[in-house]
């Protein structure tokens, strides 16, 4: 039955700011666990590409996390994943991506193709009465419709009050005062929630130190997102009926979108998964490999002695298995990784050349990888350098200038690259890469 929701049923917002730095994730997490306190049920998605401030929201939530973007994910899809969202929800939180109007497309513009009003998240720390400029600015340079703002990093009741009177007519829905503790980051962000000591006692004092102006909430229009929600719809041709996919999951290998493996399973795949860290081997069932990001260069001296994994791998390589290894999956097949101290050690070996962690920034953006199934789309986002003799076998393409993105290495079934795909974009093309 082709379903779709009728009628304004949850409070749906997405959460913005000026710029990076300004508290999004840790507002939205502390609304979420708030709000989850007092007994509302809350779904949290995040807006663009992310895999560590969904897992954090995840666990401020109690549900999974999901992707909205309008390039990446697209508006149908993206309207799909938010009215089945409000089937089992009373509040939506959408956690905007950098500044309100970064970006191409930008949180705004997401938030105007969906109906969805903006919250606003300031960091009111250096500042009182020009808050209220900062605001207005936010409302209107687009516009979007301004549903209220949260102060972060407010010194006291007084300090939110002079915030609060400089909004005109806008409401301070929130605030929340410094921390004595900031979710810890590194360099691809926040850490991994289960790196983080007593992180639920953290969720519920950021919770309980958050300051809800509980009129302004309640006043809160609801909205509804009417879109089909029929999974017979949405359900690919099962081209991969019959694979059995292994999958990395471990604290080196996290970056997983959960759009990619709801994919592989709806394209027919059954599932296994193992830890190279924990020296796994490859299952025996496996008739594919995914490798997915995450952070090898902090377990390197731990893969370099997991000689199960290894031997599995090329063992699996050698049989002409197809493998995928995204971004720290490729990282971990190369012949040796130097991580962020200078050390060196060696890897997998299937990627002949070098990974090299640096300082800089080597590459981040949403991209798109062309194939004859059509464009699977994603992003890139790393520290490292991969030197390497080996000639790509293509290039991504960077969204939107079109220039050459990151390269595609294919030796023998395995493709490797630091591109990260939303298999959700193209699941044709996904099981190309499987098959």
């Amino acid at each position: 039955m082709n379903e779709s929701t009728n009628g304004a049923t949850a409070r749906i917002v997405l959460v913005a700011a000026i710029a990076s730095g300004q508290g999004k994730t840790t507002v939205t997490a502390a609304l979420a666990r708030a709000l989850v306190r007092r007994g509302e049920r809350v779904r949290v998605f995040k807006c663009g590409a992310d895999f560590i401030d969904p897992m954090l929201l995840e666990r401020a939530s109690g549900a999974p996390v999901g992707s909205l973007d309008l390039w990446m994910v697209g508006l149908d899809q993206s309207r799909r994943e938010l009215a089945r969202a409000e089937l089992e929800a009373d509040v939506i939180l959408i956690e905007g991506v950098m500044g309100l109007y970064d970006g191409t497309p930008s949180s705004a513009d997401l938030a105007r193709a969906l109906g969805v009003p903006v919250v606003a998240v300031i960091d009111a720390s250096a500042m009182a009465q020009t808050a209220g400029a900062l605001v207005l600015g936010l409302r209107d340079y687009g516009p979007v419709e301004l549903a209220g703002v949260i102060a972060n990093r407010v010194a006291g009741s007084g300090h939110a009050a002079m915030v609060a009177a400089s909004l005109r007519g806008t409401s301070l829905l929130a605030s929340l005062p410094p921390q004595p503790a900031a979710l810890p980051e590194r360099h691809l962000g926040l850490v991994l929630p289960d790196e983080v000591g007593q992180l639920e006692a953290m969720l519920d004092r950021l919770a309980g130190d958050l300051v809800l102006d509980e009129t302004a909430w309640a006043g809160l229009r609801p909205v509804s997102v009417t879109a089909s929600i029929d999974t017979a719809l949405d359900a690919p041709a099962p081209l991969l009926a019959g694979r059995t996919i292994a999958v990395a999951r471990d604290a080196a290998f996290a970056f997983l979108y959960p759009a990619n493996l709801a994919t592989l399973r709806a394209l027919g795949a059954k599932l296994v998964f193992f830890s190279p860290l924990a020296n796994d081997a490859v299952p025996p069932t496996a008739n594919a490999v995914y490798l997915p990001g995450g952070y090898p260069e902090l377990h390197a001296a731990a893969l370099s002695r997991a000689g199960r994994w290894v031997a599995s791998i090329r063992a699996a390589h050698a049989d002409g298995m197809p493998i995928l290894a995204e971004c720290g999956g490729m990282m971990a097949l190369a012949d040796t990784l130097t991580d962020q101290h200078g050390d060196t050690w060696p890897m997998a070996g299937l990627l002949q050349g070098r990974v090299t962690l640096q300082e800089r920034l080597a590459g981040i953006g949403p991209q798109a990888m062309d194939t004859p199934q059509g464009a699977l789309r994603g992003h890139t986002f790393h520290y490292s350098r991969f030197a390497t003799s080996l000639a790509p076998s293509a290039h991504t393409v960077v969204h939107p200038s079109g220039a050459r993105g990151e390269a595609i290495y294919r030796v023998g079934a395995l493709t490797a690259s630091y591109f990260h795909a939303y298999f959700a974009s193209c699941p044709a093309a996904t099981a190309s890469l499987f098959n």
